[in-house]
């Protein structure tokens, strides 16, 4: 063959060799030898009916005699013994008639070769409703020229009919938007870069917001969501943030704290992620909002205990931020950070396991620990390379520790648990936790239960569809997975449950109404003591009083009415603390 040339498949000679296979196989040669056979035998072809070797019925050579006129003429080929097609080896019965199956197979075959194929009518697919709306689905009521119209007033109002960011707040109602909706809206125009927003400029943009996102998910998404993207990372929440960082009312004594602001800011993005990004993925998408209260408040009677109806709209009613618990809360934010400070011992926004392990004094597990670690809920490569989280990845675990009722919560220690990654418990995982727990128990000098005890007993608490498989479905079903839980790597908590009668877990679980969550009573408890400690001039550890200092001068005076109050009008667990015995001070606080 000469250089060059590509070899070129010839299918002739590939059916050929097929053929020749076919024909050479023992089982063909007996079928056409048994087929020539029938052929020859006297009184005509055979019919179908009969098994092989048998002689057809007496009336089959008759049956030629029955074939339609059409094919007497002289156009037509003569149908002879050797033009009748194989046998099938189908059995026949006696009462079926003549077998005349022979030559309508072959009037049935000049048909098909004659018929044309005719194609498929595409109507049935337009008939099908549309039922996928990505961007919300289209409102027929919307009188675009309206709110177009009062747009353009509103703009006339200020000077050159460009506005400012301090003026966003007027456009945003004219548009029909929440009020701190101004800084997505100032962004999505363009006003960043120039500092002002012309007339014309918004208007093309808010037409072509109104024509391609019919609902506010779509629109919020569009207004922040990076240049060729389709979903919200954690970076484009920024400065809707600061813009209510900057405005708030309930923020006010952070404008004096610029050190803060970015502090404040990850907090409230991690909680939103935390609750609204249901898949993981560390992108928020128009579904997900959609799914969420952080738009739009829930329908009374559509979710579950825990959940509040805070969302953005409330910023513009709600003048106390630290109300604002499920995002926005202030007091939350004080807590985790400090939270944070104190295992962060050099200060540099890392920490390592052995710092995280002191949390609640060694409360939590070291294999447990270690699968933080691991990356099952971490993001970055600050774990796998330097063994260390961050800041954002403590908002996640110190929330899902101190509540381990939310869908959230559950997932997270779920996947700390599932060590191989199969989407199961098994029993081996189970006891892999639960050997350490029987070691600290001992001591501690406390009798731990065997392992298979306690597998019964969380068995019987679970109650899994598949015996001896623990599945996310089945923890989220129970209404006792802080129990489950904290059996198995947390030794504080375990205790803890140990102490009290499973009815009065039973009640807490199903008790229904506006009762505060885990997170939230344990926010409110934890700076109700902070407040306290800060108020009666108690140190904090080593390092810390010395690092906060600085910014305590400047907010001593601002943050004094937070001191004055209790974080809800309910008991805390504070006991022999009077917090009201400052409430009429006058001076303001000493700095801790």
């Amino acid at each position: 063959m000469p250089p060059g040339k590509v070899l070129q498949p010839v299918l002739k000679m590939k059916v050929d060799e097929l053929f020749l296979c076919w024909l050479s196989e023992s089982s063909t040669q007996a079928m056409l030898q048994d087929c020539l056979q029938r052929i020859k035998m006297p009184g005509g072809p055979v019919g179908v009916g009969g098994d092989a070797g048998q002689p057809g019925p007496p009336f089959a050579a008759p049956a030629l005699a029955c074939r339609p006129r059409g094919l007497d003429s002289p156009g037509a080929p003569s149908l002879s013994p050797a033009s009748t097609a194989l046998p099938l080896g189908a059995a026949s019965s006696a009462r079926s008639g003549p077998p005349v199956r022979g030559p309508r197979r072959s009037a049935g075959t000049r048909v098909v070769q004659t018929r044309k194929e005719q194609p498929l009518p595409p109507a049935a697919s337009l008939s099908i409703p549309t039922f996928y709306f990505p961007r919300g689905r289209p409102q027929d009521a919307v009188n675009v020229d309206a709110i177009i119209a009062k747009i353009e007033r509103t703009f006339a109002q200020f000077p050159h009919e460009r506005a400012t960011m301090g003026d966003m707040g007027r456009v945003a109602k004219a548009c029909g938007c929440p009020l701190y909706w101004k800084g997505p809206l100032f962004c999505g125009a363009g006003g960043e870069r120039t500092g002002s927003v012309s007339v014309h400029k918004f208007v093309a943009m808010w037409r072509k917001m109104l024509q391609s996102c019919h609902d506010d998910a779509a629109k919020f998404v569009h207004l922040l969501v990076s240049p060729g993207g389709s979903s919200l990372a954690q970076e484009d929440f920024i400065p809707f943030l600061q813009d209510v960082v900057n405005t708030h009312p309930g923020l006010a004594f952070l404008k004096e704290a610029s050190e803060f602001h970015s502090r404040y800011i990850t907090t409230v993005i991690q909680r939103i992620f935390y609750t609204v990004n249901r898949s993981w993925s560390g992108r928020i998408t128009c579904a997900e909002l959609r799914r969420s209260t952080f738009l739009q408040p829930e329908v009374p009677g559509s979710g579950f205990l825990g959940v509040s109806w805070q969302n953005v709209a409330l910023l513009e009613d709600e003048v106390d931020i630290n109300q604002l618990t499920e995002f926005f809360s202030y007091e939350h934010f004080y807590v985790i950070y400090c939270k944070f400070w104190e295992l962060d011992t050099d200060h540099d926004l890392l920490i390592d396991a052995q710092d995280l392990a002191r949390h609640n004094d060694h409360a939590i597990s070291t294999k447990m620990i270690e699968r933080i670690f691991s990356g099952a809920v971490t993001r970055g490569k600050k774990v796998q390379k330097e063994g260390k989280i961050s800041y954002a990845d403590f908002v996640w675990f110190l929330i899902s520790e101190e509540d381990k009722k939310t869908p959230t919560s559950i997932e997270y220690w779920f996947r700390c648990m599932d060590l191989d990654g199969d989407g199961v418990l098994s029993m081996f995982e189970l006891e892999y936790f639960y050997e350490e727990q029987c070691r600290r128990l001992d001591s501690m000098a406390i009798e731990a239960l065997p392992f298979e005890d306690c597998l019964c007993q969380m068995l019987d608490l679970v109650k899994p569809q598949s015996e001896g498989r623990i599945t996310l479905h089945d923890l989220k079903r129970c209404k006792l997975a802080s129990v489950f839980f904290d059996t198995f790597f947390n030794i504080e908590k375990y205790l803890d449950h140990e102490q009290r009668e499973q009815i009065s877990l039973f009640r807490e679980s199903e008790s229904e109404g506006p009762e505060l969550s885990d997170w939230e009573r344990y926010a409110a408890e934890e700076y109700d003591i902070l407040v306290a400690e800060e108020a009666m001039g108690e140190p904090w550890e080593d390092g810390y009083e010395a690092e906060l200092s600085p910014v305590d001068q400047k907010l001593s005076a601002l943050r004094s009415p937070l001191a004055q109050r209790p974080f809800f009008e309910v008991p805390t667990g504070l006991g022999a603390v009077e917090l009201y015995e400052y409430e009429h001070g006058g001076d303001d606080l000493p700095p801790s």
